[in-house]
């Protein structure tokens, strides 16, 4: 007997829940790119510099935020400043620039958000619906807490 033949029930709600996130957020992805031009990088970084306070955030935040290594959101907004989107400026209390999101980042974010949003209501939010959504919430909750609580005994190793 095979390890497939092994599945238990946990075990496939467990493939189903990763083919469906998998799947989710491959076609948000995409639509993003296609529609906007903006790879899931750019949209990540786009929405956090959005929400942050004066459109700007200093690197070590942002690579926090995003849990990229430095050299991947260096990458990053290396291709994002070239194309106009982002530009780093200096701090005044920080040995690091801060990451500021231009007009031209701030319009292509407000342009794509009111799509994506939509598209994630009518393929997620709507199709869960209110209970069930409240549970995959507090669910996801939960584990994010147990992820916090394995990273820091790692650390502590």
């Amino acid at each position: 007997m095979g390890w497939e033949q092994d599945l238990g029930e946990a075990d496939r709600m467990w493939r189903t829940y990763i083919e469906m996130s998998k799947h989710l957020g491959s076609h948000l992805q995409q639509h993003v790119q296609r529609d906007y031009e903006l790879s899931a990088a750019d949209f990540e970084v786009l929405v956090r510099l959005a929400e942050s306070a004066d459109r700007r955030m200093p690197v070590a935040q942002l690579a926090a935020a995003t849990q990229w290594e430095k050299s991947r959101l260096s990458h990053q907004l290396t291709r994002m400043a070239q194309r106009g989107l982002v530009e780093r400026v200096d701090s005044d209390h920080r040995r690091y620039p801060d990451v500021l999101l231009t007009d031209k980042g701030h319009a292509a974010i407000n342009k794509a958000v009111p799509a994506h949003t939509e598209m994630v209501h009518a393929l997620f939010i709507d199709v869960l619906g209110p209970e069930r959504l409240a549970s995959f919430a507090e669910a996801c909750a939960d584990v994010l807490r147990a992820l916090d609580l394995h990273r820091e005994q790692d650390c502590s190793l």
